[in-house]
């Protein structure tokens, strides 16, 4: 096998994984694992999928840190090929519908019985079965389901979608990358794969399971915004300043509260001291925000920042960069113009490589790419049959 990579870097150098492409949470797992060191190489379709929005590939950031190669799964040459590439893999990433890969001939059966160690992510929305495993669905339908958008909003207002990071990424890529990882970690003992079902519906009720705790202790009333993490306490809140931009406070600890009190110069104000007295926090609220639009948010920034209030500016996606603490830790980068987070997390021995950037579609990549897994002659031979582009 001919390898003119450089080594990887970081903690899962020399786990190998094939991802079959997709949308959504499949590709930012992929990403997590190849952030972190492992070779993965993505199967992309011959022709444009159609699947997701259309975006520079530049700007395709989940893409980034592996190459790709592009076929026709209908073609038998080409599942042969993905199933040289499977045997050599330690997982694999799918994300359809229950049933498809099988009917491409690359279904667990298929691909164990080729790799026995071989640990087969499946990263749906409602899950390899159930009464909904074959309906079509989002992130916005999978968080509905497990209780945890009814939980996110103001009072008296409809449920607030949180983006698509509660579902797709969190409940579905980390939960996915979660599961590869234990499944790899368990195939170097026993020798077997397995299969790992990552459901986006299990993966939000996972993530949910300390709120579900405070509901059922009786301490977060189902009537959204009115709880301590939900805009309900007017010391875990979000708050408007005199330029028409944003503040968060969060000190909910009494001491990290008093503070804040003495520095805004309410400390004697009589709703404030009654910090757990929900019956005072409508109208604690209001005091707090008339103070907060005394000034801008970046002179409360200066005042705020550094001291044990539970402070920080609420920043967008141009400001975030230039952030002292961003900067200093390296949290955001530059790669071509485009700003990425770094990956993560940070390792003290084993530290992750820089990025590399989201790479064209093109033949010469996916040589590349394959460079890392076949011989230069297998190459070639999938090459003259127009197996890959």
């Amino acid at each position: 096998m001919a390898t003119n990579a450089a080594p990887r870097q970081g903690p899962l150098a020399g786990i190998k994984v094939v991802e079959i492409a997709g949308i959504g949470p499949g590709p930012l797992a992929a990403m997590f694992l190849a952030d972190l060191g492992a070779t993965v190489i993505r199967v992309d379709r011959k022709e444009p999928s159609g699947l997701g929005a259309p975006r520079p590939v530049h700007c395709d950031l989940g893409l980034r840190n592996r190459k790709s190669i592009r076929v026709d799964l209908k073609e038998p040459g080409a599942v042969e090929m993905v199933l040289e590439l499977i045997g050599q893999a330690d997982a694999l990433i799918e994300g359809f519908r229950p049933g498809v890969m099988e009917r491409l001939g690359l279904g667990p059966d298929t691909c164990l019985d080729r790799n026995p160690r071989l640990v087969y992510g499946r990263i749906t929305g409602w899950g390899q079965d159930g009464p909904l495993a074959q309906v079509a669905g989002h992130d916005l339908n999978y968080i509905s389901i497990t209780g945890a958008l009814h939980a996110m909003g103001r009072a008296g207002q409809a449920p607030t979608p949180p983006l698509n990071v509660l579902g797709d990424y969190a409940g579905g890529s980390l939960y996915l990358a979660f599961g590869l990882l234990a499944g790899i970690l368990e195939a170097r003992g026993s020798g077997r794969g397995q299969v790992v079902d990552a459901a986006m519906v299990d993966g939000v009720a996972s993530i949910m399971t300390v709120i579900m705790g405070l509901h059922a202790a009786g301490m977060l009333s189902k009537e959204r915004g009115t709880n301590l993490l939900d805009t309900g306490a007017p010391f875990y809140e979000v708050y408007g300043c005199a330029d028409g931009k944003y503040v968060s406070v969060a000190p909910i600890e009494g001491k990290f509260y008093k503070l804040l009190l003495s520095q805004l110069e309410l400390q004697d104000h009589p709703l404030l001291q009654r910090q757990m007295d929900r019956g005072a926090w409508p109208e604690a609220k209001q005091v707090l925000a008339a103070k907060f639009k005394e000034r801008t948010r970046d002179a409360w920034s200066r005042m705020l920042g550094h001291l044990d209030v539970c402070f920080a500016p609420v920043l967008d996606f141009d400001e975030a960069p230039l952030h002292e603490h961003i900067r200093a830790r390296g949290t955001l980068i530059d790669l071509d113009g485009v700003t990425h987070a770094a990956p993560g997390p940070r390792f003290s021995r084993t530290p992750a490589a820089r990025p590399e950037p989201p790479a064209p579609l093109s033949t010469d990549n996916a040589v590349a790419a394959l460079r890392e897994w076949l011989s230069d002659a297998r190459i070639h031979a999938y090459q003259t049959q127009e197996t890959f582009i």
